[in-house]
């Protein structure tokens, strides 16, 4: 797969484009294959750990109780912590997170990074303003959802519908019509024509590469393997790095009632558990850092 070095000439015929649309679309890519090179260069200093938490519950809305799946998240974070990492948590109801409006199907290049639908600043929300930095910047991430319908929450859906725009994105080939379906189209043909297998950035750029990963779930009585599930594949696919036993479900039981469950799901047996999922996934990240996150392969034409 790799490129074919057609010449400007036959690039512009064969795309149907002139040669100030051409400089757009290879500019674009030398400004991926740039962010490729800093991706690179690898990270120092401590773990950097994001835990990302699902649960719209809170003693002080409507639930009037802690989130579950949250306690068992803040203890994983609380080991990292005692492990030399530094740890943060991202609880989602807490941030501004618009819907995605799945651009990406129409074309890859019609979704961008950062976001073109919620571009950064005034017109941004908190995942363009705020969150995508603080994923990039991280070496491991743990998502902690509660089971709700067999499935992961609303608001982690939500999420990581909305991290599409580091699963490969690029910037828009003119920024000030992002949303130009055409030319949108043009450009994916460009990089499927001339993306090189050798060169990190010449094409798609996905920015989860080699993070690593861990999963926490927490429910009444079962889905728990429906939604980790759903989380592994889609943080899988993004590229994202699985260790030895980094997911963990804490359920309860249809022959208890719901006020039951959280002295059930908290009980020292998985509050255990957090503590070997914590050193997993920090094992885990120390051992990606000896790697670059662009050694990684996929195929750059697409995502």
């Amino acid at each position: 797969m790799q490129s074919k070095n057609l010449p400007d000439r036959e690039l512009m015929k064969m795309l149907g484009v002139d040669a100030k649309t051409l400089s757009m679309f290879k500019r674009v890519r030398a400004d991926a294959i740039a962010e490729a090179k800093r991706m690179g260069k690898g990270r120092k200093g401590k773990l950097k750990v994001l835990g990302i938490s699902g649960s719209a519950r809170d003693r002080f809305d409507t639930a009037a109780e802690d989130s579950n799946s949250e306690a068992l998240l803040k203890d994983c974070l609380a080991h990292c912590r005692k492990m030399g990492a530094q740890a943060e948590l991202i609880p989602l109801r807490k941030y501004d997170i618009r819907y995605c409006k799945a651009c990406y199907s129409t074309t890859n290049t019609q979704c961008h990074f950062y976001c073109s639908c919620y571009p950064r600043g005034k017109n941004g929300d908190d995942m363009t303003n705020i969150l995508y930095d603080k994923i990039i910047a991280a070496d491991a991430i743990i998502f902690a959802t509660p089971v709700n319908n067999f499935k992961i929450s609303a608001l982690m859906s939500n999420f990581i519908d909305r991290c599409i725009s580091l699963d490969g994105s690029l910037k828009p080939a003119n920024p000030d019509a992002p949303k130009d379906r055409e030319l949108n189209i043009k450009h994916m043909k460009f990089i499927e024509l001339t993306a090189d297998q050798k060169i990190p950035g010449s094409g798609m750029l996905r920015r989860f590469l080699g993070k690593a990963a861990g999963i926490i779930t927490t429910g009444h009585e079962e889905g728990a393997s429906m939604a980790i599930s759903n989380l592994f594949m889609a943080l899988n696919q993004f590229g994202m790095a699985f260790p030895p036993f980094s997911s963990m479900y804490a359920m309860s039981s249809v022959c208890n009632s719901t006020h039951e469950d959280k002295k059930i799901v908290l009980s020292e047996c998985y509050r255990e558990e957090t503590e070997l999922l914590a050193k997993n996934v920090m094992r885990c990240a120390k051992a990606a850092r000896a790697t670059k996150p662009t050694d990684w392969v996929y195929d750059y034409r697409a995502d």
